[in-house]
């Protein structure tokens, strides 16, 4: 297979042979980022939805595919869980738009949100490959992958026959986590599959007012961590109430609107810095 027409076409480590999903050539992706962790319940799609937001205030064009098929979460947290996708004449599937933000989801359809999808490996590695091939994401500055837990068959297909430029990790302070995102940083090195970073969310309570930070975890087991995993360290994410109600965003003032924004503001800052 050819690279031609491929968004990371000078960006991938894949050799074209290995990539079988052909691109669809209306779709023009100048960077594909997976966001990983390896372990459930860390917000990887609440820091999916933040980045992507903080990327359109800057005026990239932004997409979300929500590749936790069996679990996805992407539209409650965008607050656009009561759309639908629909598709053209060629079948080609109409991404939902929020707020200028490209997201396409299983639940967008779904008859019923709620209902269970009870599928093997196999078909929902298929589904992801179709999320890629016959959405019309058009043109786009970045897609954002939303990834499952874990490291297994839909993350494997994922990393392997999507041309994803890189990955970006999210964990939490435990020590358990740590040791399983190291993991999935090594899986990622050994697929050759570049790590650009990790954000730890929910690493420490500010008091509101003193703002103190309030650390929940030994911090030399987090800087052993940081030394092991031979990641650089985007961020440290407080645990804030707009962090976790983020699908209430637009409720919120401005003052806390702006306040999150600005914490994945550099974030952004530095991932555009690093793909460039």
């Amino acid at each position: 297979m050819s690279c031609e027409g491929c968004p990371s076409q000078g960006n991938c480590s894949k050799d074209a042979s290995m990539c079988s999903v052909q691109p669809n050539p209306k779709n023009k992706i100048k960077h594909i980022v997976a966001v990983l962790s390896g372990k459930g319940g860390v917000g990887k799609s609440t820091i999916t939805v933040l980045l992507a937001r903080a990327l359109s205030k800057k005026g990239y064009k932004v997409g979300i595919m929500d590749a936790d098929i069996t679990g996805p979460s992407i539209p409650r947290l965008m607050d656009a869980q009561n759309e639908q996708a629909y598709a053209t004449r060629e079948n080609e599937v109409i991404p939902v738009d929020v707020d200028g933000i490209k997201i396409v989801s299983l639940n967008y359809m779904l008859e019923n949100e709620n209902d269970p999808v009870i599928w093997g490996g196999p078909i929902v590695g298929n589904v992801v490959k179709q999320f890629y091939t016959d959405v019309l994401w058009e043109d786009l500055d970045y897609l954002l992958i939303d990834m499952p837990p874990g490291t297994g068959d839909v993350a494997l297909t994922i990393l392997q026959e999507l041309p994803v430029e890189a990955v970006l990790m999210v964990s939490t302070p435990q020590p358990m986590v740590s040791m399983i995102v190291t993991k999935a940083i090594k899986m990622c090195n050994e697929m050759h599959v570049r790590v650009l970073g990790v954000i730890e969310n929910m690493a420490y309570l500010e008091c509101p007012n003193c703002h103190e930070q309030i650390k929940f975890y030994d911090q030399e087991e987090l800087d052993r961590f940081e030394q092991e995993s031979h990641t650089k360290i985007y961020a440290k994410l407080p645990m804030l109430d707009l962090i976790r109600n983020v699908h209430q965003y637009e409720t919120y003032d401005l003052k806390n609107q702006e306040h999150t924004l600005s914490i994945m503001n550099e974030v952004a800052d530095e991932i555009i810095s690093d793909l460039s």
